[in-house]
């Protein structure tokens, strides 16, 4: 079986951004554990260090950049490098760890109620998917709205029950989706 976690990697990988920044707590260690030996995780003492390291990141290398911070709390500490990150168009992709799905709007102890509009409106796109399949999709879709023009910040709040979860079938397609920009048209679209 392959699961939401296993999937994630995957698109990660084929997209290339295998250099994570963070500063985790408990609700992101389930997408930590086993952390695949091919991905460097970069850990920031604060999280508008590690938000601020991302963005320089995704501007000198010129590509999405994966950040994962924990919870609401940590993401309204990355709050103030968010600000630069979207005046800079940095393609940043934002996670933030959310609790349990069965503990989301009871105000539980880490939960974020409303975590699509926490980062609002410092993000081009903000999304709690709706269920733990949907996730990869989910993913997917931040790192296409990363990489368009004009590029920017986007964040994804995932509920850490979702990661051992059964991942969809067909979801090795979204691994494989890029984005491919130019001012003018190629030569091979003209003939």
């Amino acid at each position: 079986m392959k699961t939401v976690h296993s999937a994630t990697y995957d698109i990660l990988r084929e997209q290339g951004l295998t250099t994570i920044f963070g500063n985790p707590g408990s609700n992101e260690l389930p997408f930590l554990k086993g952390f695949p030996e091919d991905f460097s995780y970069i850990l920031g003492l604060h999280e508008g260090a590690v938000v601020g390291m991302a963005d320089g990141f995704a501007l000198a290398t010129g590509k999405p950049t994966f950040v994962n911070l924990h919870a609401a709390a940590g993401t309204g500490n990355g709050m103030g490098a968010l600000t630069n990150a979207w005046y800079s168009h940095s393609p940043l992709v934002i996670t933030a760890g959310q609790q349990v799905r069965s503990m989301i709007g009871v105000e539980a102890m880490l939960a974020n109620v409303d975590a699509a509009q926490l980062p609002k409106p410092l993000v081009k796109w903000s999304h709690e998917p709706a269920s733990a399949q949907d996730v990869p999709r989910t993913l997917s879709q931040a790192i296409h709205m990363a990489s368009l023009a004009p590029r920017g910040p986007v964040y994804v709040s995932i509920p850490y029950d979702d990661w051992a979860c059964e991942a969809p079938a067909g979801v090795e397609h979204l691994a494989r989706r890029h984005v491919a920009s130019a001012g003018v048209p190629s030569p091979a679209q003209l003939h």
